[in-house]
Parts: structure tokens; sequence; C-alpha cells
């Protein structure tokens, strides 16, 4: 009896170890870097879709003497176009500085130097609570803001190398952060899974300077709980893109707007075009109760017009709204405008909105990537062009004008 307890022991030890072993390996990221020649740019019009240079190869290098991390590059310094792999994960937000580029990926945050071509990579064996990452962007002149996907609200200090979490205890409404605003006055607005956080003067360490607003205590001015970005309007207002609708908070005043009201376009309008066909109420219970919440049991397909993926507010203060599967939404603060596939969108699935300073207006689907340019869609690419996927999630911009594009497995850096 001893003796098989002992074997059923040594069995499930060997087991954990060898589990823990394959989930360590599944967990190291590698930012590899593939440059594809492109004889010129030309704003984003006309790439060339050429192969990987070199036949021999790449070489692995090293950084920062970390075995977890190496660089997989082959060298054209010519290169227009380069690619930077992440392995199996979501690029869901980029950061770029002057002189360096934060990349929030479902495997960490990666901080890239271009210059150096040195990163690091930060993850739960260094601070975080959760591997996914939602959101990252600069706080102050050392502190780095990371939302994460069930670890809360990341504060990462660049002279203290450490990282600060305020969670559900300090006064976050969910674990799950998917936004941050820092406004003028110091204030910051998280947007999270179970409602949205104000917090005053961006004290985290003080209890007393945390709000939390949802569906109840808005009374519907916030249309929905699940609260996935965030934009500064053009007079101060802050604007919300949730699940269920758009909502704006000014004046201590909320309002929100759905496609009652005219966001997302008719599904009989979009449903030829769009390309994800089956239903997600079919293996989400969530999406399940959502259909019968929004009156879409009619649809079964990937479709709902009140569910707001992407937010951007441009310099004129129009709001764009990206939808899942209704396309592009313009509201003007009375008035909506839905773009689809038929006025020249690549796809009816809007994952990231990105305004330069030119005022071009980017769009990133599940189709590739195009531009909004005098209210015509120009100049999309796809993979055939170069881009490193098709699904594109985030986008940033560096002072040089060199773009930086995430989408499922790796960013995509373009020098103009």
């Amino acid at each position: 009896m001893n003796t098989r307890y002992f074997s059923i022991v040594l069995l499930i030890s060997a087991g954990l170890i060898l589990g823990f072993y394959f989930l360590t390996e599944l967990q190291k990221t590698q930012f590899s870097k593939q440059q594809k020649p492109v004889d010129s740019f030309q704003s984003a019009e006309k790439l060339s879709a050429n192969t990987i240079v070199g036949n021999n190869p790449p070489n692995l290098i090293p950084v920062n003497n970390s075995p977890d991390v190496a660089v997989n590059f082959e060298a054209d310094n010519n290169a227009k176009f380069t690619h930077f792999r992440v392995g199996n994960r979501n690029v869901k937000s980029i950061f770029a500085e002057q002189d360096k580029v934060w990349v929030g990926t479902s495997g960490g945050v990666i901080r890239y130097v271009p210059e150096t071509d040195d990163y690091r990579l930060f993850d739960v064996r260094n601070g975080l609570l959760a591997n996914g990452v939602f959101h990252v962007s600069r706080w102050t002149e050392t502190k780095m803001l990371v939302g994460t996907y069930g670890g809360g609200l990341a504060i990462y200090d660049e002279i203290k190398d450490k990282f600060e979490i305020f969670n559900v205890p300090h006064g976050l409404a969910d674990a799950f952060v998917y936004d941050v605003l820092v406004m003028p006055n110091g204030d910051l607005w998280i947007a999270t899974w179970s409602g949205a956080n104000l917090v005053k003067g961006g004290r985290l360490e003080d209890p007393t300077a945390w709000q939390t607003f949802t569906v109840e205590n808005t009374q519907g001015g916030l249309p929905n709980d699940w609260v996935y970005g965030l934009d500064l309007g053009k007079n101060g207002e802050v604007w919300f893109a949730t699940e269920g609708g758009l909502s704006r908070f000014q004046d201590n005043q909320w309002a929100s707007w759905n496609h009652k009201n005219g966001q997302g376009a008719e599904y009989e309008l979009v449903k030829g075009d769009n390309t994800f066909k089956s239903d997600p109420a079919k293996v989400s219970s969530h999406h399940a109760r959502q259909k019968i919440e929004m009156g879409l049991q009619n649809v079964d397909t990937a479709y709902n017009p009140n569910y707001i993926v992407a937010l951007e507010v441009d310099t004129d203060g129009i709001v764009w709204a990206g939808t899942w599967g209704a396309g592009l939404a313009r509201f003007d603060g009375e008035n909506f405008i839905n773009y689809t596939v038929k006025d020249g969108l690549p796809s009816n699935h809007i994952f990231m909105l990105h305004q330069d300073k030119n005022g071009i207006l980017w769009v990133g689907t599940s189709n590739g990537i195009t531009r909004l340019v005098e209210g015509k869609f120009s100049n999309r690419f796809t993979t055939h062009d170069g881009l490193f996927s098709n699904t594109v999630f985030s986008m940033d911009i560096q002072q040089d004008k060199t773009l930086w594009i995430g989408s499922f497995g790796g960013v995509s850096r373009i020098n103009m």
C-alpha cells in the first residue's frame, strides 16, 4: 500500500515538474526582427512585397544577458520595412517615444531601444501580476502605466526598476484594465471590465481619491460596465467606448448613444461582407447573454453595432468609433455617419484608430490597415504589401515619423 502510494505521488510530482517546464517555455517571448527591403515607401501608398533578405539562417544574439530573450535578425540596413516577432501573442498596445518603444503584448511588456537594438521583457517574473497587457503609456517622466488583463493597474518606476500594483482592494473597479487616460489636471481615468474609475489628482495611494462609475450609479449614462476605451474631447470632456455604446462625461453630466441612435451599420448592410462567419454566442456565455441584452437574436455572425472596440477623438472634436462588425462610426455630437466595406474599409471589424500629426486617421482592421484622407479611404496595405499580420490592434508614430504597427504575432516598423 505504501509502495503504491509512493508511486502515485512520484508520478504526480513528475507531471507537475514537466508541466511547469512546458509552461515556462511557452511563456518565453522572442522579439525577433526580420527585415524586408522596400524600394520606396511613399507615405504608405506603394509597398513592394519582397521576400526576406538572405538565404542563410539568422544569427541569434542574446540581449541583456538573459537566456530567455534573444534577437533574431537579418542584416539589411537600408530596409524600410522591419518585422519584430513576439510569438503566438497579440500586440494590443504600442507607445512610441523618441528613443524607445513600449510594446504591450499578451505575454508581457517589451521595452525596445531601436538605436542599440536592445530590449527587455517585463512579465510575471519581474513584477506584473498578469502577462496579458492591454495598455501601456507614459504617466510621468519616470513612470509608466500598464493596464493588465486580470492583474490590475501596474505602475513601472524606471528609477527603482520596480512595479507597484493597484487592484480591487485599492478601489479599482476590476482587475481587467483596458485603457488609462491622464487628464490635463492630473486626474486619471481607468477603463475596466466593471465600470470606469476616476482617481482625483492621480493619487492612487489615497483611498478617498477613487471613484467608480457604472451603469447603475450613472443611471445608464454609462451604457455598459465593460469600458474598452477612453479619450479626451476637444472641450475637456471624456469619451468612453463600451460594449453597449458610446458615452460622454462633461460638466459632471453623463450622456450615451448606441445603435438605436445611429451608431453602427445595419446588419443587412454588412452581413455579406463580414469575414467572421461563426457565432460567438455558441462558444461564449458572455456573448450569448450579450445577444439577448442587445436584441441580436437574429444575428448568427460576429456582429454587434453597440460594441466599440476602438475610439479616437480627432483634433476637430469628431468622435470616431470602431465597431465589432458594424464598420466605422463618425459622430459629431448630434449625428452618426457609418462607413463600411462598401465605402472602402478593408473590413467592418475595427480594432484600432489613430490620428497622426497631419490629421490623417489610420484605421486598423481584421483585414489590414487603411487611412482616411479627406473623407476617403486610401493606401490600404496588408501582409501582401509587407505588413506583419492583417489583424491590426495598435499603432503609434515616433517623432521621426517611424510607424510602429502592432498585430497578432508581431510588430511592423515602417521608416517613412
